[in-house]
């Protein structure tokens, strides 16, 4: 039996272990029993993922984590592989079910020895059921030298629901964590294994849902939903042969300062690759000619002041505005003009900085694409917050700003008021670039101006942007252009 497909939806460990009460009490499941699934499903990843490792080294903390690592063990003696089972914390302080799995493994012939690094070094995969979900303090010094050693090991490591030492819920490492090469998740995807750092922890993701039934009532509506392909598929469906490019919207894209023609540049042609019918870029005169010598298909209009903007912005579907815009009096002056306009935006960049000094009032029909700086300075906060809890950033962001908001970064979340945050575990650090949120900014106008639904557009655009990123990196992550991403698009949006 091959490891469950991941679902989409994504919840707070509460809610999981909420979900774990609801199984044992309204279903009847006995806990053990869950126990008992959860090392079933354990040791089928792991015959799956390492099928050549046949001597395991299990380490057993004082919680129903361990208990999944004692259970584990009798399976896999039973199934012929060589356990050792370290005991991270003192068997004698084990209650419940994890007190019957570790029973359940002395009758069965099994052996548990006091944790010792030396001992690691005995098996060809660590399996890590020291701490679960429910830890949310920083790691003991203790616990801390039996994480570190595991992670020194020179073996693959597997954790056991999430790796221990990271919080469940924001992807913080809580002083020490295991370094996992896979984990597998049990009864619902935890927020913590995708957001933050993560999927630097966890490595990849395996789920079994052990036969637990997520029931229709709102605490248990999913803290975050993974942005897929069909997103993508929704925002822009097969187009109809009798088409024309007024069908698919009219963009205006206005920044572009002097001397800043790359930012501008990049930005319409990712609308033009994403499907965008009819691109403008309103730009400083200077950069002009270096723009349509660069990209002949986009239109381009010379902005001497902001007064020449009025015609092009009563033809615009969607306005992005921001790139390479710059924070004169001139970038005020346009920002001020588009604002006034309450036409569909995406504001990107200098935009943003502008706002986040001058302020703006909330509004329902602007995407707001920052960066973990760029949000910290819209909300007034130093960036290390924005990244402690990136989830938390967000919510202060639709509070403060409405909308719909992009936060871009290693696991980009899209958020809207009204629905489940989106989160896209696409992309790569090849993305860590100059210009490449530019093309976000592009790709996000394009895709609006197509489907006209905002939180839909953002969704599509960034996984689009992201498989455009993972296809050029297959050549290798370290040199990638965000015009390599510009010209990667067209294939992502043609699924």
């Amino acid at each position: 039996m091959t490891p469950m497909a991941l679902p989409v939806a994504l919840y707070a460990a509460q809610q999981v272990r909420a979900l774990d009460a609801y199984a044992i009490e309204q279903l009847e499941v006995p806990g053990y029993t869950l126990m008992k699934r959860a090392g079933e499903a354990a040791l089928r990843v792991l015959r799956t993922r390492w099928p050549t490792a046949h001597r395991l080294v299990i380490v057993c903390g004082g919680g129903n984590n361990g208990g999944d690592g004692y259970v584990l063990a009798r399976f896999a003696q039973a199934a012929g592989l060589t356990v050792s089972v370290l005991a991270g914390t003192a068997p004698e302080g084990l209650r419940g079910d994890a007190r019957q799995a570790h029973a359940d493994f002395l009758a069965s012939s099994g052996r548990v020895e006091p944790f010792t690094p030396e001992a690691l070094s005995e098996g060809g995969l660590i399996v890590d059921a020291l701490f679960g979900t429910g830890l949310t303090s920083a790691v003991r010094a203790e616990p801390a030298a039996i994480i570190r050693a595991m992670n020194a090991a020179a073996v693959p490591r597997f954790a056991l629901d999430i790796p221990s030492g990271l919080n469940a819920d924001s992807g913080v490492p809580l002083g020490e964590a295991v370094r996992a090469d896979a984990t597998v998740t049990f009864v619902g995807l935890k927020t913590g294994l995708f957001i933050g750092d993560g999927p630097e922890y966890s490595g990849a993701v395996y789920f079994d849902d052990l036969g637990v039934p997520v029931p229709e009532e709102a605490h248990f509506a999913p803290r975050l939903e993974r942005i897929t392909e069909s997103d993508v598929l929704r925002a822009l469906p097969r187009r109809p042969r009798a088409a024309h490019k007024g069908d698919f919207g009219r963009v205006l894209v206005i920044g572009g300062g002097p001397g800043m023609p790359g930012a501008i540049r990049l930005a319409g042609e990712a609308s033009l690759r994403v499907g965008a019918g009819l691109v403008t870029v309103a730009l400083a005169p200077e950069n002009v000619a270096a723009v349509i010598a660069g990209r002949p298909e986009l239109m381009c209009l010379s902005l001497t002041d902001a007064s020449v903007l009025a015609p092009a912005i009563e033809r615009a579907d969607v306005i992005a505005i921001g790139p390479g815009l710059g924070r004169t009096a001139w970038a005020e002056q346009l920002l001020k003009t588009v604002l006034d306009a309450d036409k569909p935006l995406v504001v990107d960049a200098d935009a943003l900085n502008l706002i986040a000094e001058h302020g703006a009032r909330a509004r329902e029909n602007w995407i707001l694409t920052p960066h973990p700086g760029e949000a910290a300075r819209l909300l007034g906060v130093g960036t290390e917050e924005v990244q402690h809890d990136r989830l938390a950033a967000l919510d202060a962001l639709l509070e403060r700003y409405h909308g719909t908001i992009v936060l871009k970064g290693a696991g980009t979340l899209v958020g809207t008021r009204s629905r489940t945050p989106g989160l896209c575990e696409r992309g790569n650090p090849g993305m860590a670039s100059a210009g490449m949120g530019d093309v976000l900014t592009g790709a996000v106008a394009g895709v609006l101006a197509q489907c006209h639904d905002p939180t839909l557009a953002a969704r599509a655009a960034v996984m689009v942007h992201a498989m455009a990123g993972d296809a050029v990196a297959r050549g290798g992550e370290r040199g990638l252009l965000a015009g390599d991403v510009a010209r990667e698009l067209h294939g992502c949006v043609n699924l």
